[in-house]
């Protein structure tokens, strides 16, 4: 007698397969109305298993990007800026920077379609079966700073210089002191040439001083970002303040009229 589907996916389960009941139900449909010999049906089976372990490989790494929720690229509106490198941009979807252990910085004011670009490049890193870190700068040096010992810090550190690419949103929205700027050149110098960083700003090189004012390291700091980096500027104004002008300023609809009553 064959053995039930679901007792050969409880015995599968326990030598490491993560193809599920479902998935192996239907494959062994296939392969009995196929008729599959011996060597196909392993090659078969081996290809299930490769799908499924990929899929789960996926599905972890995502969640330890934290990207959250964003707007797919063909539904950036190219035409909405005065200025962007849509050839860069294009090019860096390629993803052939990670490879040389190269930057990005996106450069422009709130509301152009930084943050957007950036997880763009994130989810197409995932997909290429990269490792990903998505935070704001804010939220990584206060996860960084709140650490007690130095055995602890270097710990959490491993969260943002192990990752292949790390996307650290919105620098210079909000000031930091000296010790947050050690940290970020901490972490930008140890992943130097080997790890690609992406860094979201509405700054100049030259104005990311007044960020960290009194900090020693910010020229270090940006030497080494800016040695290996794509740079992509973004001249517009708000997308977002603009959708929002036109929903304050569209009239308003009148209230349903109520039928009259007969009498």
């Amino acid at each position: 007698m064959p053995t039930d589907p679901p007792d050969l996916a409880t015995q599968l389960a326990q030598l490491g397969f993560r193809a599920g009941r479902d998935a192996l139900a239907a494959f062994l449909t296939h392969a009995h109305k196929s008729r599959f010999g011996p060597t196909e049906s392993i090659e078969a089976l081996v290809e299930l298993e490769r799908r499924a372990r990929a899929a789960t490989n996926l599905a972890s790494r995502t969640r330890a990007a934290y990207l959250g929720a964003f707007k797919p690229i063909d539904r950036f509106d190219w035409a909405h800026p005065r200025k962007i490198d849509r050839g860069l941009i294009e090019r860096l979807a390629t993803l052939d920077f990670i490879g040389r252990g190269e930057n990005v910085l996106l450069r422009g004011q709130s509301g152009v379609g930084k943050t957007m670009l950036a997880k763009n490049l994130g989810h197409a890193a995932l997909l290429a079966g990269k490792t990903v870190r998505f935070t704001t700068l804010a939220a990584a040096l206060a996860d960084l700073l709140q650490q007690e010992s130095l055995p602890a810090f270097e710990r959490r550190l491993k969260r943002y210089t192990r990752p292949a690419l790390l996307i650290l949103d919105e620098l210079g929205y909000l000031p930091c002191d000296s010790r947050a700027a050690d940290i970020l050149y901490n972490i930008v110098s140890r992943r130097h040439e080997h790890r690609s960083t992406v860094i979201s700003t509405n700054l100049a090189f030259k104005q990311w001083g007044t960020v960290f004012p009194g900090a020693a390291c910010v020229v270090a700091l940006v030497d080494r970002f800016s040695q290996h980096c794509h740079k992509v500027d973004i001249d517009a104004d708000s997308w977002r303040e603009r959708h929002s002008f036109e929903r304050d300023d569209s009239p308003e609809k009148p209230p349903p009229s109520r039928p009259t009553k007969k009498r």
